[in-house]
């Protein structure tokens, strides 16, 4: 280090150490659910390779200049910093200490070696890529895991109905609502998202790529007519879900080839929620059964008498709109439902 700068080294080395420090902790929390959460080993191996790399920074030149009692900082602390409510929040609070600190690291490396700048940046990039990475992994893990779909309609106990439904197991909700305009949809859309994130179930927003970016939606669900798959995934990146009705072969394989996430089959039965449009009939269950090569729904008319038709035809999913949203009892509804999946599957 230049003579010019021989006042300021030992503040300059704590800062560095502090950093290197909350970086490291930081990615050995998110390590550890990777790796015991997930149990998925690329993810765990990336953490720890990051954590390796940055292990070769943090020399005991740095960590002498270590002043924990002299630490303005070791006294301020957030109400924020005391609580997480869930894993998600954890994972989240850990994410973005790692980069803020990598920032810091990036920038008063360029102080301490140019090149430890240079390595720092481009560990932040990484970094941002293994958010995206885990945020997608968790998001598919939970679709596949995912036996029963509420689809919902508009209804005066809309909020109620869909919290007992939770209750009752569901883990994953779409906001439909094609008749209210776009101020009403959006504080709907707000609400229920925020609501089966504190379920911990996924939420995916009807047609409308705008409005689920708009609340933090999982994803959006589209119809064969509304934006092409390919241009909502440029809007949506990677880490969002995007779902796709399909009534037919051709539309199903469509559908997987620009890359859905899922897709619904049907109409099973005619329902007025599709009014007008012929059933696809129990045929098209069976065919996707056999060809699908993506997590899929069998949809429409379905409910607990005909389930057994439909589950005998392949469906390991369903989604459904009255059979959950008109019951007296949502909740039971909802364990009756994914009782009667769960003992086919």
């Amino acid at each position: 280090m230049h003579s010019r700068n021989r006042f300021i080294q030992p503040s300059l080395y704590r800062i560095l150490d502090a950093n290197l420090d909350r970086a490291r902790e930081g990615l050995r929390i998110i390590e550890e659910w990777c790796r015991f959460g997930l149990d998925n080993a690329h993810l765990t191996e990336e953490c720890k390779t990051l954590r390796q790399e940055l292990a070769r920074w943090h020399t005991s030149e740095l960590r002498a200049a270590r002043d924990t009692p002299g630490d303005a900082g070791t006294e301020l602390t957030h109400p924020g910093e005391e609580q997480r409510t869930d894993i998600q929040q954890v994972l989240q609070a850990n994410l973005c200490r790692v980069q803020e600190a990598l920032r810091v690291l990036e920038e008063y490396g360029k102080v301490y070696r140019s090149d430890m700048g240079i390595a720092c940046k481009q560990m932040r990039y990484r970094v941002y890529t293994l958010e995206s990475q885990l945020i997608r992994y968790e998001h598919r893990q939970k679709l596949q895991t995912a036996w029963l779909y509420l689809v919902t309609s508009p209804s005066e106990k809309l909020f109620a109905t869909v919290e007992a439904a939770l209750q009752g197991g569901l883990t994953l909700v779409q906001h439909r609502d094609k008749e209210a305009d776009d101020e009403i949809r959006l504080a709907t859309a707000d609400q229920l998202c925020q609501l089966c994130h504190r379920y911990g179930a996924l939420f995916i927003v009807n047609d409308r790529v705008d409005i689920a970016l708009a609340v933090g939606a999982d994803g959006v669900h589209l119809g064969q007519q509304d934006l092409p798959l390919p241009l909502a995934r440029q809007l949506l990146g990677s880490q969002r879900i995007i779902g796709r009705s399909t009534k037919n072969p051709d539309e199903m394989h469509r559908a997987i080839q620009e890359g859905a996430d899922y897709i619904g089959v049907g109409p099973v039965y005619e329902t007025p929620t599709k009014a007008g449009r012929a059933a696809a009939g129990l045929d098209y269950v069976r065919y996707a059964a056999e060809h699908a090569t993506i997590p899929w729904f069998a949809i429409g008319g379905i409910d607990t008498t005909n389930m057994p038709d439909v589950l005998a035809a392949g469906a390991d999913r369903v989604a459904v709109v009255r059979a959950i949203m008109q019951a007296e009892e949502p909740t039971i509804a909802t364990q009756q439902i994914v009782s009667q999946i769960k003992g086919k599957i």
